[in-house]
């Protein structure tokens, strides 16, 4: 198995780079983006919520080891609950690597940071500049690091500008053209003038799914096609659709049960391109969802695997 799971990780390798340098020595944009959009094929994993240890540190062995027992093949690294996040990532990375455990970064924006919250996404805060220089230095030297998103992207349009964002991203593409961006957005932001201004730029959406063309909430599961439909038909069809699922408690919205956290996460799996669970669960303090996602984890680990 272990040999598989191997040979698996060195065909997505070989496939980026194919992909990369096929064609002509310099290949478009259109070019690159598709390999971007390629190495997040088959996305399923969890995002937030890392253990940590008595000190505040992220606990980077327990969560590869409770990854590894999942077979997810991502993590969405959230950069913000403590001034050593960026540190402990650094540390995550190779350790992920080895297990064939992709990774993307989170970073909060204005909207979360001071003074509206306690903290920044440490050590560059509102400096989105730098971190696209930074993030891109770090998946030179390691390419399981294949995307950045930033939360609550849509909320804070007056400072991510199309003109803004098309810089940050030049920082970080002229250092690691292979590096995709991938915001977090909600269904209700996604109108047509916002995919018109962005869509260019994204190489995914990260979408949480909280049935906000009905009665927005976190027990009806039935919209999850059509709303990933309507953003496909918004962004087009090549745009990558994560479905982020609420295992945890929304801070406005009920609590999600089991059986919604699995019933989300088949729609999405069938629908969209991939699947994030918000966030990381705890074998012990959340066993029922914990087992849901394992269980689903596993019929597609071993999916992928066969193709």
């Amino acid at each position: 198995m272990a040999m598989l799971r191997r040979s698996n990780w060195l065909c997505f390798v070989c496939l980026t780079t194919v992909l990369f340098l096929a064609g002509c020595a310099s290949p478009s944009e259109s070019d690159v983006q598709s390999v971007r959009r390629a190495r997040l094929k088959d996305t399923f994993g969890t995002y937030n919520a890392a253990p940590r240890r008595a000190d505040g540190r992220v606990d980077v062995d327990r969560l590869v080891r409770e990854l590894a027992a999942l077979r997810a093949n991502t993590y969405n690294f959230l950069i913000w609950h403590a001034a050593t996040d960026w540190d402990d990532l650094k540390l995550f990375l190779p350790r992920a690597a080895a297990q064939q455990i992709r990774v993307w970064i989170t970073l909060v924006p204005p909207s979360e940071s001071p003074p509206h919250a306690q903290k920044y996404s440490e050590p560059f805060r509102l400096d989105y500049i730098r971190w696209a220089q930074e993030i891109a230095q770090l998946t030179v030297v390691h390419p399981n690091l294949v995307a950045w998103s930033i939360d609550d992207f849509a909320h804070n349009l007056k400072v991510y500008t199309p003109e803004q964002t098309a810089e940050m991203l030049a920082v970080a593409r002229r250092i690691a053209p292979r590096l995709a961006f991938v915001p977090c957005v909600y269904y209700r932001q996604c109108r047509p003038e916002f995919a018109q201004a962005y869509g260019a730029l994204f190489d995914g959406l990260l979408f949480p799914y909280r049935n906000e063309s009905g009665q927005m909430n976190l027990t009806d599961t039935a919209a999850v096609p059509s709303e990933v439909a309507q953003l496909k038909e918004r962004f087009g069809v090549d745009m990558p659709i994560f479905v982020d699922v609420y295992a945890t408690k929304h801070s406005r919205l009920n609590d999600s049960s089991p059986a919604y956290v699995e019933q989300v996460m088949r729609l999405a799996r069938s629908s969209a391109d991939g699947v994030l669970i918000y966030c990381h669960q705890n074998p012990t303090g959340s066993p029922a969802k914990h087992q849901v996602i394992q269980q689903l984890f596993h019929e597609w680990a071993t999916t992928v695997r066969s193709r």
